[in-house]
C-alpha cells in the first residue's frame, strides 16, 4: 500500500472526531485569556489544542496553521484536525485552485483565509482589483479574511496608493475583510538597502496593515523581535513563516554525499569555496554526534516549539505536505519547550548556526563585487531542499536578473568575511547553484 494514502486512511478512519474537534474550533464566545485550550479527543488523533487571538482582527486562529501545501488530502486533513488559518498566494503556482476544492468543504465562517497580492511597481488600481478579483475567483469564495502586501522591497511601497485604494474599494464591497504584509527579506538585485525590520517597523507605522506574515526562529531573533513588540503595542496580528531553519543542514549533508559517492570532477574554480564549506560542515556533523543532538525532526519538534512560546506570536505556518508530518506538527499544538529542547536548540546554533543563511537578513550582500542575490539565492534553495518544491525553486532561480552564484567560482569571497554569523556563504552558493540550475 502507498505510505501517502495508508497516511490517508488512518485520518479517514478519524473523520467522525475530526468533525466534532472542527465544530469546537469555531466557537465563537470562548475564554477572554489570549490562548483557549481544546481537549484532545484521542491521543491516537492529534489535534489543534490552542488557538489564539489575531490582533486587532479579533479572530481566533490555531496556533499551527496551514502554509503552501499542494495536497488537497492533507489540506482538508488539516482543516478537519482543527486548523482554521490558511496561507495562499497568488504568486504559488496553482495553489489557489487546490486550496479552493478544500474551502468549498469548510464551515466559511470558522477559518481565516489570507492570501497576497505583489504590490508591482506601476501597478494602478484597476490593476490590483482586476489580480485581487481573479484570486477570489481562483479561491471560489466570495471574501478573503486578510489580502496582503507580498514582500514589498521597500518601506515607500507600504504607502502605493493604487493597492490601498483597490483595498478599500474591496473592503466596502464586503470582498477583503482585512489588509496585511508579508515579509522574508528583500531581494538585492532589485532594492538592497532596506531589511525587514525596516520595512515591517514602517508599516505597523502606517496603521492601515492588520496582519503581518514574517520569519521568525531560533537562530533569527534580533531585528525580528523589535517587530514583534510593535505588532504588540498596535494589536497587529502576527503569522509567522520560516519557524524551522534546520532541514537546510540535512538536505546540504546529503548532496555532499551524493557527490562524494559519484566522485564527481569538481571544477577547480569551486575547490576553495567548497572547502571552506566542507570545514563548517564536518565540524557541525561532529558536533551533532558528539552533543547527541537527536534526530532532525526532533530538533524541528523544538524549534516550532520555540515560537509557540513566545507571546507575541499568533499563528506559526508550516508546510506538511504528507499526513504523517502533519500528524507529528499537530502532536505540538498548545505544548511548550522543554528545559532539555532548549539546551539541544543552543547547542545546534553553536554547532550548526553557521551553515543557516538568516531569513531577512543580507548583512553580507554589499560586499559582493558582483551583486548576487545571496539571500534571495538561498532561500531558493531552502525551497528545493527543505520544503520540497524542486521545480518551483528551480524556477525563481532561472528567472533571477542579471547574475547567480556561477559568478562565485573565482571570487574571494568577500561575502563570508562580512557575515556576522561565520556562515559559509560561497561554498553554500556554490551548491545551489548546483542544485537549482536546471539541466
Amino acid at each position: 500500500m502507498d505510505r501517502k494514502d495508508g497516511g490517508r486512511r488512518q485520518f479517514l478512519k478519524r473523520s467522525a472526531l475530526g468533525a466534532i474537534g472542527a465544530g469546537l474550533a469555531g466557537r465563537g464566545a470562548w475564554a477572554q485569556d489570549k490562548a483557549s485550550a481544546v481537549p484532545s479527543a484521542s491521543e491516537e488523533a492529534p489535534r489543534i489544542k490552542e488557538y489564539r487571538v489575531l490582533g486587532r482582527t479579533g479572530f481566533r486562529v490555531s496556533d499551527i496553521s496551514c502554509g503552501f501545501i499542494m495536497d488537497e488530502g492533507v489540506i482538508r486533513a488539516a482543516y478537519e484536525s482543527g486548523m482554521n488559518y490558511f496561507d495562499t498566494a497568488e504568486e504559488y503556482p496553482g495553489h489557489h485552485r487546490v486550496l479552493a476544492k478544500v474551502i468549498k468543504a469548510m464551515d466559511r465562517k470558522k477559518v481565516f483565509v489570507s492570501t497576497k497580492l505583489e504590490a508591482t511597481p506601476g501597478e494602478t488600481k484597476e490593476g490590483f482589483l482586476k489580480r485581487a478579483r481573479k484570486s477570489l475567483e481562483d479561491l471560489q469564495t466570495d471574501y478573503v479574511d486578510c489580502l496582503m502586501m507580498h514582500c514589498p522591497e521597500k518601506a515607500a511601497t507600504l504607502k502605493d496608493e493604487g493597492f490601498h485604494a483597490a483595498m478599500a474599494e474591496l473592503k466596502a464591497e464586503g470582498r477583503v475583510k482585512h489588509v496585511g504584509v508579508s515579509q522574508h527579506g528583500t531581494f538585492w538585485f532589485r532594492d538592497p538597502e532596506e531589511t525587514m525590520e525596516k520595512i515591517l517597523l514602517a508599516a505597523a507605522e502606517d496603521g492601515r496593515f492588520d496582519v503581518f506574515l514574517m520569519a521568525y526562529n531560533f537562530l533569527r531573533r534580533d531585528n525580528a523581535e523589535k517587530v514583534l513588540e510593535a505588532c504588540r503595542e498596535r494589536k497587529i496580528g502576527v503569522a509567522l513563516m520560516k519557524t524551522a531553519p534546520i532541514a537546510i543542514y540535512y538536505s546540504l549533508k546529503s548532496r555532499v554525499e551524493e557527490l562524494e559517492k559519484d566522485k564527481k570532477e569538481i571544477d577547480p574554480l569551486y575547490v576553495d569555496g567548497l572547502r571552506r564549506y566542507k570545514e563548517k560542515f564536518d565540524a557541525a556533523q561532529a558536533f551533532i554526534t558528539a552533543h547527541r543532538l537527536g534526530s532532525p525532526e526532533e530538533i524541528r519538534a523544538a524549534a516550532i516549539r520555540f515560537v509557540l512560546g513566545n507571546p507575541d506570536v499568533d499563528t506559526a505556518c508550516v508546510q506538511t505536505q504528507t499526513y504523517s508530518a502533519l500528524d507529528a506538527v499537530l502532536r505540538l499544538s498548545g505544548t511548550r519547550l522543554t528545559a532539555t529542547e532548549e539546551a539541544r536548540l543552543e547547542a545546534y546554533g553553536r554547532g550548526c548556526g553557521t551553515l543557516y543563511c538568516r531569513h531577512a537578513c543580507g548583512l553580507c550582500e554589499p560586499s559582493c563585487p558582483h551583486g548576487v542575490p545571496v539571500n534571495t539565492i538561498l532561500r531558493y534553495q531552502q525551497y528545493f531542499a527543505g520544503q520540497g518544491r524542486e521545480k518551483e525553486a528551480m524556477g525563481y532561480y532561472a528567472a533571477i536578473p542579471g547574475v547567480r552564484a556561477d559568478v562565485c567560482r573565482d571570487c574571494a569571497a568577500p561575502c563570508e568575511a562580512a557575515c556576522p554569523y561565520g556562515v559559509p556563504v560561497q561554498g553554500m552558493l556554490l551548491v545551489a547553484h548546483d542544485l537549482l540550475t536546471m539541466p
